[in-house]
């Protein structure tokens, strides 16, 4: 993609990503789903997840699995709040450049 991905909105698509599992995901699978979207790498979206953490976004917790401990991440009710915040204003900027690509608005 040519165009460059921002803080925002990769914390708004790692947002939509983890909350689609109601127990939480791991950061492998976090990863490979939003790969399917846009192109990023792992030590891109690892220091996401961390700052959704400390911002109280994203809450943390390990889990067995094979033997290992796998890292999971779930969204808080802060997190939710802040992605529906990020959807209306995905939303509403997404129109604006639909229009101004389509040629609808004028100086």
């Amino acid at each position: 993609m040519v165009f460059n991905t921002g803080a925002a909105l990769l914390d708004a698509i790692v947002l939509a990503v983890v909350s689609r599992e109601r127990e939480g995901t791991y950061g492998y699978k976090i990863t490979q789903d939003v790969r399917r979207t846009i192109e990023v790498s792992e030590s891109t979206l690892y220091p996401v997840l961390r700052r959704l953490q400390k911002d109280e976004c994203l809450e943390v917790y390990d889990r067995q699995f094979d033997g290992r401990n796998r890292r999971y991440y779930k969204v808080t009710e802060k997190g939710m709040a802040q992605l529906n915040l990020y959807q209306a204003e995905w939303k509403s900027y997404s129109m604006k450049i639909n229009e101004l690509f389509e040629g609808g608005v004028s100086a």
